[in-house]
């Protein structure tokens, strides 16, 4: 259900629409529709017939892909203000993903029908779209090599420093990764098992490279991780 008022000022902050002025903002509102999603609930499965863009309004999605051996694989987490689903638009089909809610979430969504009435009229959108696919593009080509060339230590390291920079929030005691992560989702993000991952990470507790806590991992040694995945 649509809510009464949408906050304007917010939804600008979203990249895709800070291109938009006001009043075409007011207009694009009338084809928004905001959903409430608890933790743990899918907003869609890989393979179903897809119609809509998203936005993450508040909240935090992962987006995984089923290997053909039954493994899930990580594929990206959005956050607030992130879109997700917009190859849709140009590539009409099933979602090539799976999109599970990490924590009680409100998304945006429009059809895709209306937002391609939309974009036709504004095609700064529709750059913004492209710079994002661009970038998810470039992530995926990184990942394929990480899987392909690094160890299983090193693609650890490298995704720890990857999600630092993405979600990292400095504090005292180093920088901590703001996402809720347990051992079998790191092990699916770097293709490993969770006893691999168990392993590893216990061994970087050891050395005073990062700390654990309530599964939000801080990297207390950047320097040293760095140096690890260089030699």
């Amino acid at each position: 259900m649509k809510p009464v008022e949408i906050n304007l000022e917010k939804l600008k902050n979203i990249p895709f629409f800070s291109v938009i002025d006001d009043d075409t903002m007011a207009e694009l509102t009338e084809i928004i529709t905001f959903r409430k999603y608890r933790k743990g609930m899918l907003i869609f499965v890989e393979g179903e017939i897809g119609d809509a863009f998203y936005f993450v309004k508040t909240g935090l999605v992962k987006l995984s892909k089923t290997m053909e051996d039954g493994r899930e694989q990580v594929l990206h987490f959005v956050k607030d203000g992130d879109i997700f689903a917009e190859i849709l638009l140009f590539d009409k089909g099933p979602y090539p993903a799976t999109a599970e809610v990490m924590k009680d979430s409100e998304i945006g969504i429009i059809r895709n029908s209306e937002l391609e009435n939309f974009l036709l009229d504004h095609p700064q959108a529709t750059m913004q779209i492209l710079i994002v696919m661009s970038k998810r593009l470039r992530q995926a080509q990184q990942q394929i090599r990480d899987l392909a060339l690094y160890s299983t230590f090193d693609r650890l390291i490298a995704t720890f420093l990857k999600l630092a920079r993405e979600y990292g929030v400095k504090t005292n005691k180093g920088v901590k990764i703001n996402l809720a992560l347990g051992q079998q989702d790191i092990a699916n993000m770097i293709g490993s098992s969770r006893e691999t991952v168990a392993r590893f990470m216990a061994d970087l507790k050891k050395s005073k490279t990062i700390l654990v806590e309530k599964q939000y991992i801080t990297i207390t040694d950047e320097n040293k991780l760095l140096n690890w995945l260089l030699k």
